[in-house]
């Protein structure tokens, strides 16, 4: 059975779903955040680093290099599998409360 994990920070589940599909750097997370939430999240460059220190800590993600000239100075961040693990758990559960939200609305119809 999954262990059970506290709820994600917002910042922290969009940090998360930005590195899903490839390794990025802070500030492209920064801006991939904006557009995905629409602007309506926005994650400072502290909150950025903060959050980035401490799921490197919990394992969920971790420092990468690019292959691009350009890039080598970046720091890039990659997803784990243990972040991977954790990002689709938090999905779930978001999906659950949604269905059950869902749910709640219609009986009162």
């Amino acid at each position: 059975m999954p262990r059970k994990n506290e709820p994600l920070t917002e910042s922290y589940f969009y940090i998360l779903l930005c590195l899903y599909h490839k390794p990025m750097h802070g500030y492209g997370i920064m801006q991939r955040t904006a557009e995905l939430s629409q602007g309506n999240v926005k994650i400072g460059s502290g909150t950025m680093y903060g959050a980035t220190e401490n799921m490197m800590k919990k394992g969920w993600i971790r420092e990468t290099f690019s292959d691009n000239p350009e890039d080598k100075r970046k720091r890039l961040y990659e997803l784990t599998s243990s972040g991977r693990d954790t990002l689709e758990q938090e999905i779930q559960r978001l999906k659950h409360l949604v269905e059950i939200s869902e749910k709640v609305v219609k009986e009162g119809e």
